[in-house]
């Protein structure tokens, strides 16, 4: 990872130091002409001409909307759970597993298990913060509309289905801190396009080149990417709950699989009169010969009012394998690892259902514990979400559907057109949405 940029407008200007390093590879000559300088340049700025020619950018409406559409979904993904306050260290552990049903003993003896095998109590206690940077790679694998008819000849109903055979994908790195389960913050950087998200312990916000900063509703929950190896304190008091649902095979791993549903109060804290989080479950693959964290999965359907009568259904099922455990001051941390997403979209009618694949491959350069200087102002939310709080009051007015649902994409095709207006944010369950005018992106 380069954590230096040369200078974009002259070759011989100094080296700028980069907030969010980006991967070696941005930096290879592509050719025996162009030098290092112009490749990065080349991936800050898209060419727009071979954006044009890809099918799968076609899809979207250029590179730009299918870098929006990644980074929205896969970018910053949350936990259904709030947080637990760190001053709750490992309940889990405590409580006699007697006269409670086998469901739950089981699932809280498996996380003894992976307590101690990730490195123990007494060296996860010892963790006030951390750090990690690392790389990731993202593409849309592939995108499906409509639903064909049983009649072959009858022309209403269309199916439009696009593979992205290369899965050549957008590189770039991100930049997590943490302090406490409850503070944290992210910078991810992906072909330019910059994403942060965050938490002070009140509020979880967002904030993206394409909109402005927007919080959460609901209590601050945790950021998925932490639960993916690398902050084992936080996945344990996410399994602290669960049930023990039987055993399966993963990656050639036999492994216990823990469930954990967001309670209902949690699930209405985060709707609206035009939003309902119908469910958000997630699912945990402990290794049984070795006691860690193998795969997570999570699943949540959103309903979205579109008209009086009518409502549209958004799916969104992620599934993250988590590889490379490495030591790192006595703790088990993941270094790699692959996160598939499925995007299904139901509910107006067959013709209108459509299914979007994307993948993300992240690997960690480095990880840090205990950082000094890290302090509560490292974690404050920007100075526009906070003038909006200010101005319209905490989180929780409605949704606003319709043509005036401004979103991050747009999806064309060659024979029909959806406006952002009918693709919804999968990320409207974790964000207040201002009315805005439909726009291109």
């Amino acid at each position: 990872m380069k954590k230096l940029s040369p200078n974009l407008d002259r070759e011989d200007g100094l080296e700028t130091v980069l907030e969010v390093p980006i991967p070696e590879e941005i930096f290879t000559h592509k050719s025996g002409t162009m030098k290092a300088w112009q490749n990065v340049k080349f991936w800050m700025k898209p060419n727009a001409a071979e954006a044009k020619a890809a099918s799968m950018t076609a899809v979207f409406g250029g590179r730009n909307s299918e870098i929006q559409l990644l980074l929205g979904v896969v970018g910053a993904p949350l936990i259904p759970s709030p947080i637990i306050n760190s001053s709750d260290n490992y309940q889990l552990i405590t409580p006699s597993i007697k006269d409670q049903r086998i469901e739950v003993s089981m699932a809280k003896y498996i996380m003894k298990q992976y307590v101690a095998a990730v490195g123990g109590e007494r060296a996860l206690n010892s963790v006030d913060s951390m750090y990690a940077m690392g790389q990731v790679k993202m593409a849309t694998s592939e995108f499906s509309s409509g639903e064909r008819g049983v009649n072959s000849n009858n022309n209403n109903k269309k199916m439009v289905k696009v593979k992205n055979v290369e899965m050549k994908g957008e590189m770039g790195g991100f930049v997590v801190w943490q302090k406490r389960p409850e503070l944290w913050c992210l910078e991810l950087v992906v072909s330019g396009n910059k994403i942060s998200a965050g938490s002070d312990g009140k509020v979880a916000w967002r904030q993206t080149p394409w909109h402005h900063s927007h919080a959460s509703r609901g209590p601050p929950r945790p950021l998925r990417r932490f639960l993916q190896g690398l902050d084992p304190r936080s996945t344990a008091n996410l399994f602290s709950t669960s049930v023990c649902i039987g055993e399966k095979t993963v990656n050639k791993e036999d492994c216990f699989i823990l469930k954990l549903e967001a309670e209902s109060s949690a699930l209405r804290a985060r709707s609206n009169s035009n939003v309902e989080i119908v469910r958000h479950t997630v699912w945990g693959y402990f290794s049984q010969r070795t006691g860690l964290l193998v795969q997570l999965e999570d699943s949540h359907l959103l309903k979205l009012k579109s008209s009086e009568t009518d409502c549209v259904y958004w799916e969104t099922n992620m599934e993250s394998l988590i590889q490379d455990y490495r030591t790192v001051d006595g703790i088990q941390i993941a270094h790699a690892g692959k996160t598939k997403v499925s995007l299904f979209r139901f509910g107006e009618g067959p013709e209108t259902r459509s299914r979007t694949r994307m993948e993300e491959v992240w690997q960690v350069e480095e990880v840090d514990f205990n950082i000094k200087g890290l302090s509560i102002d490292c974690f404050l939310p920007p100075s526009d979400l906070k003038r909006e709080q200010e101005e319209t009051g905490q989180c929780g007015g409605g949704v606003v559907t319709g043509t005036n649902a401004k979103l991050p994409y747009k999806i064309r095709s060659a024979s029909f057109r959806i406006s952002t207006s009918k693709v919804a944010a999968v990320n409207l369950d974790d964000s207040c949405t201002t009315s805005e005018s439909d726009e291109d992106f």
